[in-house]
């Protein structure tokens, strides 16, 4: 198994959203963050004043799947979230040692 952690623009949620829907995807979890990448963040002209905003409003998914959905999923997160501007995020995969679901005691890829 595997645990997805993937950062985007708020605007392309939509997007990655419907597009993981239509995979298959039944559940992930969705987290307001702030941040910044290489680029330290960027300028702003705000009432003629420039000012530099160093953490940048993100979304923070996170979604746990099977090895064998795994590549899928990645796929459909950087096509769904791509824009081709600095800043459209990361993809983390982390292996996934197991899952409980509370409700049943499922574990495994049951529980997923």
């Amino acid at each position: 198994m595997k645990f997805i952690t993937a950062i985007i623009k708020p605007f392309k949620f939509t997007d990655v959203k419907q597009a993981l829907s239509d995979l298959g995807v039944s559940g992930l979890t969705v987290t307001e963050v702030s941040g910044y990448g290489r680029q330290k963040g960027q300028t702003e002209v705000y009432r003629g004043a420039e000012y530099v905003s160093s953490m940048l409003p993100k979304l923070k998914l996170e979604i746990a799947v099977s090895d064998a959905f795994a590549d899928k999923v990645i796929e459909i997160v950087s096509a769904s979230a791509h824009t081709d501007e600095i800043g459209d995020g990361k993809i983390f995969v982390f292996d996934l040692a197991d899952v409980l679901r509370v409700r049943t005691g499922e574990q495994g890829d049951l529980a997923l």
